[in-house]
């Protein structure tokens, strides 16, 4: 008898032990209470009545990925290409994530599908290779409303790969080659144009320094020769001062030493001889000298008859 109270003791224990839940850390179960729904735990420690309650989902509110499969679109222009796109969702609301939809990630999956497909088929094939943005912001607003009586929030919606067909790939290569080259023609061009102007802008800068160098040098010689001729001048008219000094000194000595006319004429007449000293041939002698000669002459012939 006592077994059996035993066994029946450790059976209570088990089932309450059984029944007693802890909730990890960003997560959330949905309970329900005889096939109803009863209520959401969230963290912590639950216990649950036996035989009548269960867990119906364990749900998880971290955010999460899904990465789909390239899912082939048609451009306005009617290029077919494959398109991969990432969606990042949230479960906002386990309830709802749990009685909202059968199998939610399928949904989102088909909902992203059709989505792009319709967003691509407003766009041409340029515009598609550069509207990233754009088709992410369209995509994450449409599959955001969607998706909320579900439960689920949707946070980005990325466009991972765009892959249009080979023949499109090889035009766009063609096409980005040509542009590049393009660009490098471009670019060389600008160099040498650059290149030509500063060659133009160094002789032209030469130029002008030889200009000013040359007009530097003419102005140096110009003042070099002015200052020679000044010093001419000043030698000049020193020599002219000199010898108007000297004449003046000459006649003052003359009329200090009482010299006569007489005199005067007799040193000129030897100032000629000197100055003829047997290799001229001919002097002029001015008639002032000539008379004053001719009277020198008769002095001496009187001055010989007094002394015969």
């Amino acid at each position: 008898m006592e077994i059996v109270i035993y066994i029946l003791i450790a059976l209570i224990l088990l089932v309450i032990i059984s029944n007693i839940k802890v909730v990890p850390q960003a997560h959330a179960y949905v309970i329900e209470r005889l096939g109803a729904y009863l209520t959401t735990w969230s963290v912590g420690l639950h216990i649950k009545v036996p035989l009548i309650d269960k867990v119906a989902n364990r749900v998880s509110l971290k955010e999460k990925v899904l990465d789909f499969a390239p899912q082939p679109v048609i451009t306005k222009d009617n290029v077919t290409m494959q398109i991969d796109t990432v969606v990042y969702y949230q479960i906002t609301d386990p309830k709802l994530y749990t009685y909202g939809v059968e199998r939610p990630l399928l949904a989102i999956e088909t909902l992203t599908a059709t989505t792009l497909r319709n967003i691509i088929g407003e766009l041409e094939l340029d515009q598609t290779l550069t509207s990233r943005d754009i088709i992410n912001g369209k995509m994450r607003a449409i599959l955001d409303e969607a998706t909320d009586p579900w439960g689920i929030k949707i946070n980005r919606v990325e466009v991972k790969n765009i892959i249009p067909p080979a023949d499109i790939q090889a035009a766009m290569e063609k096409q980005m080659r040509a542009e590049r080259e393009r660009r490098e023609a471009i670019l060389k061009a600008e160099g040498e144009k650059t290149a030509a102007i500063l060659v133009a802008e160094g002789k032209k800068a030469s130029a002008i320094l030889e200009a000013e160098a040359e007009k530097q040098a003419a102005i140096l010689r110009a003042e070099a020769k002015k200052e020679a001729a000044i010093r001419e001048a000043e030698g000049e008219a020193q020599a002219i001062l000199n010898i108007q000094s000297a004449t003046a000194q000459g006649l003052k000595m003359i009329k200090d030493v009482g010299a006569t006319r007489e005199v005067i004429a007799i040193r000129s007449l030897e100032a000629f001889e000197k100055a003829a000293d047997g290799k001229a041939t001919k002097i002029i002698i001015p008639s002032e000298i000539q008379n004053m000669a001719a009277l020198v002459t008769s002095i001496k012939e009187l001055a010989r008859n007094e002394e015969a």
